[in-house]
């Protein structure tokens, strides 16, 4: 007897092992997750990066003995004094006989007061000031590791020591700062109140700065330095002269407006056609500088 013949098995069309009914564009999903996956992991890691070396990425400190500590022509005397934690600083006092004004110049994040030999030299001769320009902890001579608390306390006892120095008060210093350094003026003047103040190519903030560089990134919230300068440069009420540079692609000339926007009268704000953020200042502004200084009010006896 011959076997049956059966017909064979038809596949249901509900059988999942039988019927593969997967959509075409979803059979690419594991790849595109492990794709992002991988980008998402880049990014934590660059934003851990950046915030493990934020102080880095801020403070540029040159070393003592990088840079010529005998500039010639200069007359300057070193001037040594401490922070309130004991932090070791080291500054040049450079004396005019017959000062139209007393300045501490407070510098920008990089190098140390050596490279700014030249500015210290006009600031006497054509200007007609005396001035102190110390290093912050960590640049040149001075000791320690730079970070905010600390830049903002040098300041201070930069301030106590010209003073002193000179016989005058404290809020008869006028203050000048340059980039990073005019937070840091700004700083003083808020809290303490100054004869002048003087800020040259000076961000809005540090967040600010940070979310111009880190667009792609939420910098705002995660940088732990501030120096605020927008925000607190309303609680100083004296003259004020800033300029900046028109040209600067480092410290965009939008956040030196937002500053001045900030700022309480009298003011004025000097743009500098041309101007990038390193480039030597010219003449002429230092010219308005000095005539700035003889219409401050004259200090009290």
């Amino acid at each position: 007897m011959s076997p049956r013949l059966q017909s064979p098995a038809v596949p249901s069309p509900k059988d999942p092992v039988a019927c593969d009914c997967k959509p075409a564009s979803l059979r690419w999903l594991p790849a595109v997750w492990r794709c992002a996956r991988l980008v998402l992991i880049a990014y934590l890691f660059v934003v851990l990066l950046l915030m493990f070396f934020e102080e880095s990425l801020i403070f540029f400190p040159t070393r003592f003995p990088e840079g010529d500590w005998t500039p010639p022509g200069l007359a300057f005397q070193d001037a040594e004094f401490k922070a309130a934690d004991g932090t070791r600083l080291h500054g040049w006092y450079v004396e005019h006989e017959a000062p139209c004004a007393v300045i501490l110049f407070c510098h920008g994040n990089g190098a140390n007061i050596t490279n700014r030999a030249g500015v210290l030299q006009i600031l006497h001769d054509r200007v007609g000031a005396s001035v102190l320009i110390f290093d912050y902890r960590g640049y040149g001579r001075s000791d320690g590791k730079p970070d905010e608390p600390g830049v903002l306390a040098d300041a201070r006892a930069a301030r106590a020591w010209l003073a002193q120095r000179e016989g005058i008060a404290e809020a008869e210093v006028v203050l000048l700062g340059r980039s990073l350094g005019g937070a840091v003026a700004v700083d003083l003047a808020a809290a303490d109140g100054a004869r002048g103040l003087i800020v040259e190519s000076t961000f809005s903030s540090i967040p600010d700065m940070a979310a111009d560089i880190y667009p792609w990134l939420p910098v705002r919230w995660l940088v732990r330095t501030r120096l605020e300068v927008a925000g607190k440069i309303g609680d100083y009420h004296g003259p004020l002269l800033q300029s900046h540079g028109e040209d600067d692609t480092i410290v965009p000339c939008e956040q030196g407006r937002r500053v001045f926007a900030a700022a309480n009268e009298p003011k004025e704000f000097i743009p500098l056609p041309g101007h990038g953020h390193n480039e030597p200042l010219p003449l002429s502004y230092y010219d308005k500088l000095a005539e700035f200084l003889r219409g401050l009010p004259v200090a009290p006896e």
